[in-house]
């Protein structure tokens, strides 16, 4: 088979406090990155991080949605769970769209299931 090239890549661990510098070994296979070794962590969950941000990364997207009839005119919203970071920009295009009617209380879905992730976003605050 065709051996492509190993990357080393460096990663800041931020499971702890104590923020290895992880110095992770991936290489391309079938179009994704495979993590081939992790280096300088002090624990296991380095490793899974790494893994995990390299292969996968998901974040937790927090922004504001404009509101009508309240007292404030914009309400903060969050993931209730991680998204693959890919979909951060067109989630954002998504919410900027939305205009949601208060009153609002906290935890209230504002957005089902975006983009098929099968996560939801909710309000953060009571409007």
């Amino acid at each position: 088979g065709l051996m492509t090239e190993l990357i080393k890549e460096n990663l800041v661990c931020i499971v702890c406090p104590m923020g290895c510098l992880l110095e992770v070994e991936t290489r391309i296979e079938n179009g994704r990155k495979k993590v081939l070794s992790v280096s300088h962590n002090e624990c296991k969950r380095g490793e899974v991080y790494a893994e995990k941000e390299l292969v996968e990364p998901v974040r937790t997207l927090t922004t504001t949605v404009a509101v009508q009839g309240g007292f404030e005119v914009l309400l903060p919203v969050k993931t209730d769970g991680e998204i693959p970071k890919a979909l951060l920009f067109q989630s954002m295009e998504i919410l900027k769209r939305i205009r949601v009617k208060a009153p609002i209380k906290m935890g209230d879905l504002v957005f089902a299931d975006i983009l098929g992730t099968g996560v939801d976003v909710v309000a953060c605050k009571n409007i």
